[in-house]
């Protein structure tokens, strides 16, 4: 298991990876290339969820609630 600081390099690496529109990208020696933005974004909140799961913090989740009358 990667300790949380390597684990937030590779996330802001990818972040800002994504921001600058770059696919390719190299880190600890590797390098790898991702084929859509939705690859990135999957990458990216992979990570995120990684490292809450060592840090013992939640990732927020946002709930909608709609009703109607029915008439």
């Amino acid at each position: 298991m990667a300790d949380v600081a390597a684990l937030q390099a590779q996330l802001d690496t990818l972040k800002s990876a994504y921001r600058s529109g770059t696919r390719s990208l190299e880190y600890d020696g590797r390098s790898i290339t991702y084929t859509s933005g939705e690859e990135m974004r999957a990458a990216i909140a992979s990570l995120q969820n990684e490292i809450a799961q060592i840090t013992g913090t939640t990732t927020p989740t946002v709930a909608v609630v709609r009703s109607m009358k029915g008439y």
